[in-house]
């Protein structure tokens, strides 16, 4: 059995694999959140308890973790895992655990799952955009998985699409994640709500600060008007990327993943209707398909399982 791992800003959720058919068979998840030390403790419960729902023993772990996580298990850079900047996590899982484990960035895992077993099977040349706490990219050109010299390809969600923009968390001013991430919808709903004319969130919460992306959403599938708003706003910045990103690699299919794309048909139509707008010559040239991830929000981790299964496959 194989253990996967997507350690991203809020949460980490483990999956249990079976490596010969990639069916998922247990799943459990907790807080991303604290120091790293408190982050391996809870690594280290999840695989225990993982490691007990299986009759066979586990082979191997695989980290998805959101940044710029080198191979040796340390993250290098993430902005919305600060705690894990140089902290060496992988070895440190390996040695708490007994068990070996292999570090990828979360995205890239994902891109690896949709294009072995869900979404991206059937094309050479796609883009996996993970819209969670951040946005994660990975890419699939001419059936090859990009990872780039240092294996960290697809960091799509710090570009600047606005240089004139508010600053990130990184201190830089307007990255694309800031309009389209999950973070970035909540915020776009506090700011409605302060501006009140978004009563709808507000009756979900006790304080307006508390507002967050899946407030937005609940108010969205209550048919509330301001939500449609906002979520529009969003998908249409959520496209501007994405229409970046196919001007430079010219791909051929868009596979939505991440927390967000359990939001389902809104999400996967309003972006597509968006980037058919947005994309310079989009009339000239074949239309891009834009689908859901298979696995959804689990296609990270379903990925870190079948790299760990298969380290020299990718």
């Amino acid at each position: 059995m194989i253990i996967g791992i997507d350690v991203g800003g809020t949460k980490a959720l483990g999956l249990l694999v079976d490596p010969d058919d990639g069916r998922i068979l247990a799943r459990t998840r907790k807080s991303s959140r604290g120091t790293g030390d408190e982050l391996l403790e809870r690594l280290t419960e999840v695989v225990a308890e993982l490691s007990g729902r299986s009759d066979k023993p586990v082979q191997s772990v695989g980290l998805g973790i959101a940044g710029l996580a080198a191979r040796t298990g340390v993250v290098r850079y993430s902005p919305n895992l600060p705690n894990l900047i140089e902290f060496p996590v992988g070895r440190l899982l390996a040695e708490a655990t007994g068990t070996q484990v292999v570090t990828i960035n979360d995205a890239t895992a994902g891109t690896w799952a949709e294009a072995r077993l869900g979404a991206g099977r059937g094309a050479d040349d796609f883009a996996y955009v993970a819209l969670g706490s951040g946005i994660g990219t990975g890419f699939v050109a001419g059936g090859h998985l990009l990872l780039g010299a240092n294996g960290f390809a697809g960091e799509s969600g710090h570009m600047t699409v606005d240089a004139s923009g508010p600053a990130h968390i990184t201190g830089e001013p307007g990255p694309w994640e800031y309009f389209a991430s999950g973070n970035g919808l909540g915020r776009l709903g506090r700011e409605a709500a302060a501006a009140g004319t978004f009563p709808a969130a507000c009756a979900l919460v006790s304080d307006i600060s508390e507002i967050r992306s899946e407030h937005v959403v609940a108010a969205l599938d209550q048919g509330d008007p301001t939500a449609e708003e906002i979520f529009d706003g969003f998908c249409r910045e959520a496209a501007r990327g994405i229409a970046n990103l196919i001007l430079i690699l010219d791909s051929s299919r868009v596979v939505l993943g991440g927390g967000l794309a359990e939001v389902g048909e809104p999400l996967r139509s309003r972006v597509d209707g968006w980037l058919r707008r947005l994309l310079l010559g989009s009339e000239h040239r074949p239309r891009v398909e834009v689908v859901l991830a298979k696995f959804g929000s689990e296609s990270g981790a379903l990925g870190a399982a079948l790299v760990a299964a298969d380290p020299l496959g990718i």
